[in-house]
C-alpha cells in the first residue's frame, strides 16, 4: 500500500522561516486550497493519506518532508537546522513508528529531509545552511547495515538540496546546475529546468507520475516531452513560505 504522511497548514503559516526568499503577504485560505488539491493529487496516484496530528503552533510544520526520510528498511527522524522547528519531529515520529523502525539524529547533528535525495542504493545529502557534516556522518552509520551509500553533495543558492534536484523517474533527475554540481549525479539522465524558471527543480516523483508545481510551465513541458507523466497542481502560496511539492508529504510503500 502507498502511504503519504501529510500534515494542515497551520494558523500560523505566514510566520514560518524564510532563507532564499522574500517574506511577502500569504492567502492563508488560497494556501489550503493548494494543499488539499496536492492531497487529491496524491489519491488518484494511489495514495492512502495518513494525517500527522495538527501543530497550529508550529508555522512550517506543513512541510514534513524535513522532519524525516523514509526507506525500504528503516526511518530516520531528522534534527532540522532551524531550531524552531525541531519539535515538529515528534508527532511525525509518532505516525511513522507504525509504519517503519525509527533511528534519531542526536546533536551536533542537524538535517532537513529536503537535503535527502535517494537514487538507487545510493543517498546523497545536502551540504547546506539546514545539513551538517555530522548529520552525514550519523547517516553513514545507520545506513551502513543496509548497503547503502551516502554521498555529500554541495548545496549553494538555495535552501535545500531538494530545490535544486529531485528524481523525475529510475534514474532521471531534474536539476538546476547553478545550485549543485552535476557532476555528483554522474550516470543519472539529467533533464534541465528552463532557464526562467530556476526555483523549478523540485518534482514528487509517485511512482510513474510526477506531480509539479504549475506555476513553472516551461519546465513541466520539458517532463512531458521526456515522456514523463506530469500531474500539475497549483503550488504559488506555498512557495511564498519556501515550500514546494516535495516538501508537504513523506510518501512511501507500507
Amino acid at each position: 500500500m502507498l502511504i503519504a504522511i501529510t500534515r494542515p497548514i497551520s494558523p500560523s503559516f505566514a510566520d514560518g522561516e524564510r532563507t532564499h526568499v522574500e517574506r511577502s503577504a500569504i492567502d492563508l485560505a488560497a494556501a489550503n486550497l493548494e494543499h488539499r488539491a496536492y492531497e487529491d493529487a496524491l489519491r488518484a496516484l494511489g495514495a492512502s493519506i495518513v494525517h500527522a496530528p495538527d501543530a497550529p503552533d508550529q508555522p512550517d510544520a506543513v512541510f514534513v518532508e524535513d522532519t524525516a526520510f523514509v526507506l525500504d528498511e528503516v526511518a530516520v527522524i531528522t534534527r532540522p537546522g532551524a531550531a524552531s522547528r525541531r519539535p515538529e519531529t515528534a508527532g511525525i515520529a509518532q505516525v511513522l513508528g507504525n509504519y517503519r523502525e525509527l533511528r534519531h539524529l542526536e546533536a551536533p547533528a542537524t538535517l532537513d529531509g529536503g537535503d535527502v535525495l535517494r537514487v538507487g542504493r545510493v543517498v546523497f545529502v545536502g551540504r547546506s545552511s539546514r545539513t551538517n557534516t555530522d548529520a552525514i556522518a550519523q547517516l553513514q552509520s545507520f545506513l551502513q547495515p543496509w548497503d547503502y551509500r551516502v554521498v555529500p553533495v554541495d548545496v549553494t543558492g538555495c535552501l535545500h538540496l531538494k530545490s535544486a534536484v529531485t528524481a523525475v523517474g529510475d534514474n532521471r533527475l531534474l536539476i538546476n546546475r547553478g545550485w549543485t554540481k552535476a557532476g555528483a549525479f554522474e550516470g543519472s539522465e539529467l533533464i534541465d529546468v528552463a532557464a526562467d524558471e530556476p526555483f523549478g527543480a523540485n518534482a514528487l516523483l509517485v511512482r510513474d507520475s510526477v506531480i509539479y508545481p504549475s506555476n513553472f510551465p516551461h519546465t513541466a513541458e520539458r517532463l512531458e516531452r521526456a515522456g514523463i507523466d506530469v500531474i500539475r497542481t497549483a503550488c504559488s502560496e506555498i512557495a511564498k513560505a519556501e515550500g514546494a511539492v516535495t516538501c508537504c508529504s513523506l510518501v512511501f510503500e507500507s
